[in-house]
């Protein structure tokens, strides 16, 4: 079947009323991004896009859109004139690619209620025609193989059969700017996709400790970046912070029971200091609850005690096999299995607190003047940037 256009529906801005056009115009973008390099050109509408195919072909242009935050649903259609005669021709089209023995349904919204042909009219018209002139199918209107929707619109006919669905929620860049505590394992590359859900700009923050760390480490959450940043069609930054210095202390000045606890409490600090430069409004992490010892609600609440600042948990509760799947699904498991350690891992206590008493934290990090240390860490910050450019010029031909 030869496709025109890819018809692009919205998930929740759909119940937008006031900023309707803002949303429409941010998941604009993203799209824009998203299939640089193809052949088409992205059309947004108030309650739709579509997507003109010239010599795009039309599977690798949904797959780009397939985890665009803010699309609902896509399906190749074709575009055809207001004609009885343009009907009839592309449903048998769309018929003859049936499989023998299947069973079909004409589905029709009608839009243009001035239309000559009332909805029952298009169904009787179709379905008539496929079973006169068709031998391998046959009609099933309540569980049928395929469906056959056509759409009357006031522009012209649309008729697809394929609806594949997408991440739904929100455009990005429309739900305010967090901060993702980006570690290099599993779990926090897929809380920063479910947070783009619902249209948050990320950035990201990571914590690099050479020599105790190696490049290949930084390495691969630059490829976690470069994943992320492909898969949702917006750039985002990643800030490395050079952690040696304030990790080697903590070893050496807090007990090693509690020094997770401690190390947590200096990132949420650092990552608060940068996230209010950077004009975030929260903190993300990937934590799972009772997953490791520093994610209990006592460990929790021990480390958010060193912040007033929103810290977004979207993983809390899942199992961890649902954060794998996810995983895999987002294309970051085999990159974030990669077998180079962070500093959370090469300085594991022995024996960690699960349920530190934050007094005691308190009484032991007093001895120690951490400010310097972290000011020095902010200073020199490495930035990574994935595909950085001015989108104006390079999203002209898409327009």
């Amino acid at each position: 079947m030869k496709y025109d256009h890819i018809l692009v529906r919205y998930g929740e801005l759909t119940l937008k009323t006031k900023n309707r056009k803002m949303f429409v115009n941010a998941i604009r973008k993203t799209m824009i991004r998203a299939l640089e390099g193809l052949d088409v050109k992205v059309k947004a509408n108030r309650d739709r896009a579509y997507i003109e195919l010239f010599e795009a072909d039309p599977y690798e242009v949904m797959e780009a859109l397939s985890h665009v935050t803010g699309i609902l649903s896509v399906s190749p259609v074709v575009k055809m004139d207001r004609t009885e005669e343009a009907m009839k021709e592309t449903a048998l089209n769309f018929a003859a690619d049936f499989k023998e023995g299947s069973s079909f349904k004409i589905e029709v919204k009608r839009a243009d209620k001035a239309f000559h042909l009332k909805t029952f009219d298009i169904q009787d018209m179709l379905g008539g025609l496929l079973l006169k002139n068709t031998e391998h199918i046959r009609v099933d209107v309540r569980k049928p193989d395929y469906k056959i929707m056509v759409e009357v619109r006031l522009d012209a006919i649309y008729m697809y059969h394929d609806v594949i669905s997408c991440v739904g929620g929100l455009p990005a860049g429309t739900g305010g700017r967090a901060l993702l505590m980006l570690s290099g394992g599993i779990d926090s590359p897929v809380a920063g996709f479910e947070i783009m859900k619902k249209g948050v700009e990320l950035e990201a923050i990571h914590f690099h400790s050479p020599p105790y760390t190696s490049m290949q480490a930084t390495d691969k959450v630059k490829q976690l970046i470069d994943i992320m940043s492909e898969r949702t069609g917006v750039d985002i930054k990643l800030h490395i912070i050079p952690f040696t210095e304030l990790q080697t202390t903590l070893y050496d000045k807090i007990p090693d029971n509690i020094s997770m606890t401690s190390t947590r409490r200096i990132m949420l600090s650092l990552a608060e200091r940068l996230a209010e430069k950077i004009d975030a409004q929260a903190v993300v992490n990937g934590e799972n609850l009772g997953q490791v010892a520093s994610q209990t609600l006592a460990s929790m609440h021990a480390i958010n005690a060193v912040t007033s600042f929103p810290v977004l948990r979207p993983l809390l509760t899942l199992e961890k096999n649902d954060i794998v799947k996810k995983a895999k699904e987002y294309g970051t498991y085999e990159t974030s299995i990669m077998p180079f350690e962070d500093c959370c891992t090469i300085f594991k206590p022995k024996a960690p607190k699960t349920r530190p008493a934050l007094d005691k934290v308190l009484k032991f990090e007093s001895n120690v003047d951490f400010d310097p240390m972290i000011d020095r860490a902010l200073e020199n910050i490495e930035i990574y940037e994935t595909n950085a450019k001015d989108d104006s010029d390079a999203f002209d031909s898409l327009l």
